[in-house]
């Protein structure tokens, strides 16, 4: 539709080519000599006269030409995108001229630094080829300076030698010389000094006989004169009499002294630690001895002071601190009591704190010391009750690692000796005592002998803590050995970064770990910060602290498992 828009006529040509085409084409062409149709031509110029004479002619010629124009855009932008390709593929070749270049610079540095490296080493040869030069010059000039010493020496030896050979034969020809001469003086005096050594033996012989003559007159005489005096034969005997009963008395004094020093004063071999007062330490403190023997020093009153433990665990050990006190008070028979539980757990603590505020004297010994004694372990374990009933205050006796010989005499193997010291503690234990009272703590009470059993009055089993108990141990050892350190010349250690939630964490992360375990893991604290400018704990040393703990407590439980396992093996071999 051109123009006004009205509908095509049926006379108009619906294209160009259409129009060019003749509306009765022939059904056969004329032909001629040369080829050539002119009909054609009339038909095309036919079609061009009516195209001009139509309405649409102008409508068809702009749309020849808006094709010609679309045509001529479509050519201008794939111009574009040729040049476009052509300055990517420019740019592609500069990035890999770049490149090239880079790698052709990096290969020169390369070499350059491998040759420079080359350099160096063969410098660096040539140093130390002139150095070892130099040394094997000084160690040739030093040999040929040492064999100029030893053949010195060995001139200097030499000429001793020979001095000495000559000095040797010289003296021997002079004591040859008067040697010879004196036996020749001799041949020619040798009657004389017969002579002479013969007066001289009579003259002797003649004097210790007539010595012994007047002696024995005298000696006579004496003894005849005293044998006939009575009063000087009674004095005599008297005299020898009671020199014999002072020498005798004397020893026996010393002897009975020197028991009462030892048990007053003394320690038994047996005895670890105490709070009795010995010679050497009343002689090294007099003024603080002196207040402790006649009780002017500070007693302690709280039995728990710094052990921390369970609720349950704390009543019942504050009841048996309050009745142990009252019973010492009133004088009345002791309760023996057994501490069980894993190693760590406050056992010994409460053993010295209990003693200190019921007014007891306290004395630790071990179960391993028994075994090695043999034979003399029965009498040590005499000396030490005997030492224990002398105390003025009362003694606690407490027993580390009891198990280890006072094990059951019908299931384990036991040797005559510790059978017999096993039998010399349960006779000395057998009675009720108010003079001494004992401790027993072990890991392992199923090991117990049924009488050693029979003599415990109460038993207290120590647990590992629990996290509240962690958490108060943790704040306690803290201000012990962090923030408040005893010792007036022990730094203080700062922390950084550590708050509460530190502490929680290290909380959760020593589960299993025993009260020692954390004192211990503490003082790891202290040496750690110490070995910081200025004793700063931060909180990647505070958390690598307890992760190497918690390793060695693992590895620690390793070696355990182990030796208990070839212990089993061995008891089953046996």
């Amino acid at each position: 539709m051109f123009g006004g828009g009205g509908r095509k006529r049926r006379d108009e040509p619906q294209s160009l080519s259409q129009a060019m085409q003749p509306e009765n084409p022939p059904t056969g062409g004329r032909s001629n000599v040369t080829g050539f149709d002119p009909e054609g031509l009339e038909r095309a110029a036919k079609a061009a006269r009516d195209l001009d004479n139509s309405r649409n002619a102008q409508a068809a010629i702009e749309l020849i030409k808006t094709q010609e124009t679309t045509k001529q855009h479509e050519a201008a932008a794939k111009r574009a995108e040729m040049d476009a390709y052509a300055q990517q593929m420019r740019a592609q070749n500069i990035e890999k001229e770049a490149d090239e270049a880079r790698k052709t610079l990096d290969a020169q540095t390369q070499h350059d630094k491998h040759r420079m490296e080359y350099q160096d080493q063969l410098e660096r040869k040539r140093q130390v080829d002139m150095l070892n030069a130099q040394k094997y010059m000084q160690e040739e000039q030093l040999k040929k300076q040492e064999e100029i010493a030893a053949r010195q020496e060995e001139m200097r030896r030499k000429t001793a030698e020979y001095e000495a050979e000559l000095r040797t034969k010289t003296e021997i020809a002079k004591a040859r010389a008067e040697t010879e001469g004196r036996i020749a003086q001799e041949r020619q005096n040798h009657d004389l000094i017969l002579e002479k050594v013969r007066l001289e033996a009579k003259e002797h012989r003649d004097t210790v006989l007539q010595a012994i003559t007047d002696g024995g007159k005298i000696l006579g005489e004496g003894l005849s004169s005293y044998l006939e005096d009575t009063e000087k034969l009674r004095n005599t005997a008297l005299t020898i009499t009671g020199i014999a009963v002072g020498v005798y008395t004397a020893r026996t004094s010393i002897g009975v002294a020197g028991r009462f020093v030892e048990a007053r004063l003394g320690k038994p071999s047996l005895v670890r630690e105490t709070s009795r007062l010995s010679a050497g330490q009343f002689l090294r403190q007099p003024l603080a001895s002196t207040q402790r023997l006649f009780g002017m020093g500070r007693k302690e009153t709280d039995a728990l002071k710094g052990i921390v433990l369970e609720n349950n665990l704390d009543t019942q050990l504050r009841k048996i601190a309050v009745s142990t006190a009252n019973t010492k008070k009133n004088r009345a028979p002791f309760r023996h009591l057994l501490l069980h539980g894993p190693p760590g757990t406050g056992k010994t603590m409460f053993a010295r704190s209990l003693a200190e505020c019921s007014g007891l004297d306290y004395a630790i010994l071990t179960g391993g010391d028994i075994a090695p004694l043999g034979r003399d372990a029965v009498t040590e374990l005499h000396k030490l009750f005997d030492w224990a009933k002398t105390s003025r205050k009362g003694l606690l006796v407490f027993v580390d690692e009891a198990d280890a010989f006072l094990q059951s005499r019908e299931t384990a193997r036991i040797s005559e000796d510790q059978r017999n010291a096993l039998n010399a503690f349960l006779f000395r234990t057998g009675t009720e005592s108010d003079q001494f009272m004992v401790v027993y703590a072990s890991n392992q009470p199923s090991q117990f002998d049924e009488a050693v059993m029979d003599r415990v009055d109460e038993m207290v089993e120590f647990r590992l803590p629990g996290e509240d108990e962690r958490r108060a141990m943790i704040a306690l050892y803290i201000e012990k050995y962090l923030l408040n350190p005893p010792g007036r010349l022990t730094k203080k250690v700062t922390t950084e970064n550590i708050a509460d939630a530190e502490i929680e964490r290290v909380v959760k992360e020593t589960e299993g770990f025993s009260g020692r375990a954390i004192s211990k893991l503490a003082i790891a604290w202290q040496a750690a910060a110490y070995g910081t400018e200025g004793a700063v704990l931060d909180r990647d040393t505070f958390f690598t602290t307890v992760e190497h703990h918690k390793k060695s407590m693992l590895t620690k439980e390793e070696w355990l498992k182990h030796a208990a396992e070839r212990a089993q093996l061995l008891a089953q071999d046996r």
